[in-house]
């Protein structure tokens, strides 16, 4: 009976914490926002014709309620509860009764006359029809318990009945089979799978850019350069363990090249786009060896310091009048001109994503290459401890120098590519804020993991632009998201897996019982 009544406080816990983050949802009208972007997925159709939006509302929070039931059903069961879908019912039962008050005292104040877009812009009169399903107040509240509690208990019920838990364990199986996580074989040695999955890339990559269109071709064109700026921060942070701050310097030094070089203004230079890609990545790469020179002495916080004021530096730079002449100053360079193959140019966003796409599947072969190298072993050993390392025989001056400019030749690259697919580039365009996502990118996505870099950068540049439909709530919705993520996965969405070593204790020596006997020969 304990057990009982422990599933029955954890659900009302559980619920306690859905009822505050519904309420909130609904006092800012984000629940409106998630209804239209599901009515827009949807179309707002049926095989008899439209629905009206207050079921999208509906279907949304029955979602929530879902969501928390079969986490409240599950967290029940690993407590080992006697009836664990006690605690869905609960958790959706208060949730849905605390929505359901809520309704029921906003559309009666309502009716009686009274206005609450003087202190909650949100609560307009469409809202509160929205909420009520256009009913009566004491209808709507009644929908909406009623629609939480079943969504919420029926989905706790499945979890624990159904055979969720099996199907769930068997793509786990799968999932640890194909990455060889545990060890064992795995699917990906197979050289025939290998092949027949990177033809499918290959095909995914030429034909779904055509059928994108321009809009998203231009977002996943962005993703896809952050996914190079990535790659080189990683090899600087997450491999050797230099926190680098002002990694945007070298992004717009690989801008400004194609600028100065390939645009009729200020300097008419025109040699091509080609060349202005060979000569930005190198004065890149050239840079953040010079710039390391002098700061090989400085760790961890000091050196973010300094590499962030040489950061603003050549911002500043940019933005100078007295450069004004020679860089364009702070209206930047404008009319860069794009890059042409067989008297072909690359003007349209799809064709700078095939361009993208090529820059990011030999970044990612140079990255992965160096990860399992000797150099990446290096590396490592100096992200971990670098004295252990410079004690060990490696000679962390030159490994360091080496990763500061292999990450700023990538960073040089992804400057190039996105000066010339915007056909301009400015001082705005390179601020503190671009090297704070990149870092942020790869700490989501996992230190070190290569493979993190492309979820990080999908993660914190693509899921923005998806969730643009829910407007002025999109940062508050991709905020929550990392919110959980980083409770969920504080380690990222794609963490390195360090190598265990075992030690193998030696054999017993024989004994004197486990000798066999030996009788002395007979006289």
């Amino acid at each position: 009976m304990k057990l009982q009544e422990s599933s029955f406080r954890s659900g009302l816990r559980s619920g306690t914490t859905l009822a505050l983050i519904l309420l909130f949802l609904v006092l800012i009208g984000f629940n409106a926002s998630g209804a239209a972007l599901l009515a827009r997925l949807f179309g707002q159709t049926t095989l008899s014709g439209q629905l009206p939006p207050a079921i999208f509302g509906i279907v949304f929070i029955a979602l929530l309620a879902v969501g928390q039931g079969i986490s409240s059903a599950l967290a029940s069961r690993r407590r080992n509860a006697a009836r664990p879908w006690v605690s869905s019912f609960a958790a959706a039962g208060l949730a849905g009764l605390a929505l359901a008050v809520f309704i029921l005292v906003m559309g009666s104040l309502y009716q009686n006359g009274a206005d609450f877009r003087k202190t909650l812009y949100a609560l307009s009169p469409a809202y509160i029809k929205f909420l009520t399903v256009d009913q009566m107040p004491i209808v709507g509240a009644a929908i909406s318990l009623a629609v939480m509690l079943l969504a919420g208990g029926l989905a706790g019920l499945g979890a624990i009945y159904l055979p969720f838990g099996r199907y769930c364990q068997r793509v786990k199986t799968m999932f640890v089979r194909f990455w060889n996580l545990d060890g064992s074989r795995s699917l990906r040695a197979n050289r025939y799978f290998k092949f027949g999955l990177y033809a499918v890339l290959v095909l995914m990559c030429f034909f779904v850019p055509r059928v994108w269109g321009s809009y998203w071709n231009y977002v996943f064109g962005l993703v896809g350069i952050y996914v190079l700026l990535g790659l080189g921060l990683n090899i600087i942070v997450g491999l050797s363990g230099q926190l680098v701050l002002g990694y945007v310097a070298f992004f717009a030094i690989g801008a400004y090249s194609v600028a100065l070089l390939n645009a009729p203004i200020p300097h008419n230079l025109m040699w091509g786009f080609w060349a202005a890609v060979v000569i930005g990545i190198l004065l890149a790469a050239l840079s953040g060896f010079l710039i390391g020179l002098p700061l090989m002495r400085l760790r961890g916080d000091y050196l973010a310091i300094v590499t962030m004021g040489f950061g603003e530096i050549i911002r500043v730079l940019l933005k100078s009048d007295l450069l004004t002449s020679f860089t364009g100053g702070p209206r930047g360079v404008q009319d860069i001109r794009g890059p042409s193959l067989f008297g072909q140019s690359f003007s349209s966003d799809i064709d700078f994503m095939y361009l993208i796409i090529l820059a990011v599947a030999l970044a990612l072969f140079i990255a992965s290459r160096l990860q399992n190298s000797r150099v990446g072993r290096s590396w490592i050993a100096i992200r971990e401890d670098e004295t252990v390392a410079q004690a060990s025989g490696v000679n962390t001056t030159r490994y360091k120098l080496l990763a500061l400019a292999l990450g700023a030749a990538f960073a040089g690259l992804g400057g190039v590519l996105f000066a010339a697919r915007n056909q301009f580039t400015g001082p705005e365009d390179h601020v503190l804020m671009v090297s704070i996502n990149v870092l942020s990118l790869v700490i989501v996505g996992g230190m070190g993991s290569v493979p993190g870099v492309v979820l990080g950068a999908f993660a914190l540049k693509g899921l923005p632009e998806i969730l643009r439909e829910l407007a002025n709530y999109r940062l508050l919705a991709f905020g929550a998201l990392l919110v959980i993520m980083m409770i969920a996965r504080p380690q990222g969405l794609w963490p390195v897996g360090r190598p265990s070593l075992q030690r193998k204790e030696a054999p017993d020596s024989p004994t004197e019982n486990d000798k066999p006997n030996q009788e002395a020969p007979n006289g």
